[in-house]
Formats: structure tokens, sequence, C-alpha cells
């Protein structure tokens, strides 16, 4: 699996998570859901992305994610 795709399915994960942990724990994760969405938007613009930083020194090699099979 490419970095482009470990990174589509942590982003969703996570914002699934910070969903079911406003409903199920508190509002106040509500804030999560904002870091997770402001961190995508920046990072779109500039290509800073801790996460995908931490997914490359573990390994995984960057690709394509629209490309055809």
């Amino acid at each position: 699996m490419s970095l482009d795709r470990i990174m589509f399915a942590f982003a969703g994960a996570m914002v699934l998570l910070s969903v079911l942990l406003t409903q199920f724990v508190s509002p106040h994760f509500m804030w999560f859901t904002v870091f997770i969405g402001a961190n995508l938007f920046q990072s779109a613009f500039t290509g800073f992305c801790p996460a995908a930083m931490i997914f490359g020194k573990l390994g995984f090699k960057t690709g394509c994610a629209f490309e055809a099979k």
C-alpha cells in the first residue's frame, strides 16, 4: 500500500473516531474533528503533514493514489 492510500485511510479513520468520541464521550471532541480538518486543509496547500512524515519513516513508499491500474 502506498503512502497516499495510507494517508487517506488514516485521515478517514481519525475523522470517524472523532465523530464517535463526540457522540459517545463528550461534545468537546468536536474540536478534534476541527483539528483534523484544518490539518488536511493546510497540508493540501503546504505539503506539510506530520502523519505522512511518520509513515514515510516507517517505510511506506510514496505513490499516486489515483493512477490507473
